[in-house]
């Protein structure tokens, strides 16, 4: 039986030739030009970490009050920060130990992917920090990639160094944080909302301060801070769409990277009903996660050396991850 690829002429399809590259691109061999109007880029990414810095003393000043007051933040006192820094500037000094370790880690991530990107010539944006006037006073930051990234081994790279280097420099905060905190009993009774325990908190806790309970721990905003920095490092290793997990998992096996997305997005749904941000993530990743650019080069396998450390980020998933990290008195609905 002849093959034809439509038009009739007996061709062999593309797709058949295709099975072989015709040679193997080296991550550091690729050029990409750098990308125009850089200064208008750091500019922005200027601007945004000022403001950030501001948002976040906001935030870290109601968490500085609350601890003072022997308290869990709540929803009553949500602008409180914000209002008191209007009134007295001086005031969002007491806010610095929460807004200077939140915005270390944060930074640490994406500068992880950044000189990552510069090792493999990639082309990438600077750090884009997003302020918000939330709970912790930032959506968090992201950088952009603006050339195409040429193989498995340097994508594997560019999605893990993120979180393992915020991961890395958000466990110290947290061992201090945790030293140096309150044993206050049914601190968080009255709060109209707690935090969640994540793995590694509770791994710390039982090394510097055994015996002591988790929900009788009230957290400094160091420690607060810090526990921020693993929220936001579970949500990048979330194993799906274009988020730090879903480049890794694309490194790794990308043929199952779209189904693997789509059952990631429908196992948030239930989740959904012990922290309702779950049901926006789920629909982030079904509405925008299903397509990942394509490689350069996608032959090249990965060595023993990187699924080694695709493990690694799988634990610091595991240690950071927390099915309701916001509980709300009452349930949220």
């Amino acid at each position: 039986m002849t093959h034809t690829n439509g038009n009739g002429n007996g061709r062999v399809p593309v797709e058949i030739l295709d099975l072989e590259p015709p040679r193997v691109i080296r991550p550091r061999q690729a050029y990409f030009p750098e990308e125009p109007r850089r200064g208008v880029s750091l500019a922005i990414a200027l601007a945004l970490f000022a403001l950030t810095i501001v948002s976040t003393l906001a935030a870290g000043v109601d968490f500085a009050t609350a601890y003072a007051q022997n308290r869990l933040p709540s929803f009553e006192n949500f602008f409180h920060g914000y209002f008191l820094a209007l009134h007295d500037r001086h005031v969002l000094l007491t806010g610095l130990p929460f807004a200077f370790t939140l915005i270390g880690i944060l930074l640490a991530h994406e500068l992880g992917h950044f000189f990552t990107c510069r090792y493999y010539k990639t082309s990438a944006s600077y750090p884009y920090f997003i302020p918000a006037p939330t709970l912790v006073g930032t959506m968090g930051a992201f950088i952009r990639i603006r050339s195409p990234i040429v193989n498995r081994k340097s994508l594997f790279d560019i999605g893990l160094s993120g979180p393992v280097v915020g991961f890395i420099f958000a466990i110290p905060a947290l061992a201090i944080g945790i030293l140096y905190s309150k044993v206050v009993p049914g601190a968080g009774a009255t709060a109209d909302i707690n935090f969640g325990v994540p793995l590694a908190m509770r791994l710390l806790m039982a090394l510097l301060r055994p015996g002591v309970h988790a929900n009788d721990l009230l957290l400094n905003p160091v420690g607060r801070a810090a526990w921020v920095g693993l929220f936001v490092t579970s949500l990048n290793l979330l194993p799906g769409g274009q988020l730090d997990g879903g480049h890794i998992l694309y490194a790794l096996a990308s043929r199952i990277h779209k189904r693997t997305t789509f059952i990631v997005a429908i196992a948030l749904v239930p989740l959904a009903f012990a922290w309702p941000g779950w049901a926006v993530w789920a629909v982030l990743l079904l509405a925008l996660g299903f397509r990942h650019p394509p490689l350069m080069d996608r032959w090249e396998p990965l060595d023993r050396k990187r699924y080694i450390w695709a493990g690694v980020g799988f634990a610091i998933f595991v240690l950071s991850f927390m099915p309701a990290p916001f509980i709300a008195q009452g349930g949220w609905w």
